[in-house]
């Protein structure tokens, strides 16, 4: 009787199972990379043509909305501009102010100086400074600060220095372009 063997129907079998898992292992090898991060792969598209289609569709979008960008741009600069035109004037107008209020300064200032007769400063420049403090504490701030600024500044400072140190402040502050005008001591 003839002997049948399981042997070589293993072998078959794990010839077929080699096959198999070979054939497995090389698929997987094979298959590409997009697959692992969960996305199906491109249907058998070659990898150029799927780049061409994407740069033709940024493209596509890109020129679709790049005029309403330049809009959006121009409109935006011609807001800014308007803004800054604005900004502009209101500072020439404070300039104007400044200058106005400097040549009202200045007026003022010529005015108190021509107030002082060269012969009055003469006068108070030869008194002591005990009693040129007395007489120009007794005058108006403008006179007296008129006075003080035509004498020398070692006559002025002496008598300021004879001063009330509350008068004497406010004659330099005078002298200094920093008071009002012609106002009455007190």
């Amino acid at each position: 009787m003839p002997k049948f063997s399981l042997a070589p129907s293993r072998t078959i079998r794990s010839r077929v199972r080699s096959t198999l898992l070979c054939a497995f292992a090389a698929s997987l090898i094979a298959w590409p990379a997009s697959a692992q991060d969960g996305r199906a792969p491109e249907g058998g598209k070659p990898k150029a043509i799927v780049d061409k289609a994407a740069e033709s569709e940024a493209s596509r979008f890109c020129a679709n909305v790049a005029p309403s960008i330049a809009e959006a741009r121009i409109a935006w600069q011609m807001k800014r501009l308007g803004e800054l035109d604005e900004e502009v004037k209101q500072r020439l107008a404070d300039l104007e102010k400044a200058e106005a209020s400097l040549q009202e300064w200045v007026a003022r200032r010529d005015a108190m100086i021509k107030a002082a007769s060269d012969d009055l400063v003469a006068i108070y420049a030869r008194m002591q400074p005990e009693s040129a403090a007395v007489q120009l504490g007794a005058m108006d701030d403008q006179m007296a600060a008129a006075i003080l600024s035509k004498l020398k500044p070692s006559a002025a400072g002496a008598i300021l220095d004879e001063m009330e140190a509350e008068r004497a402040s406010k004659l330099a502050s005078f002298l200094s372009g920093a008071g009002g005008g012609g106002e009455k001591k007190s």
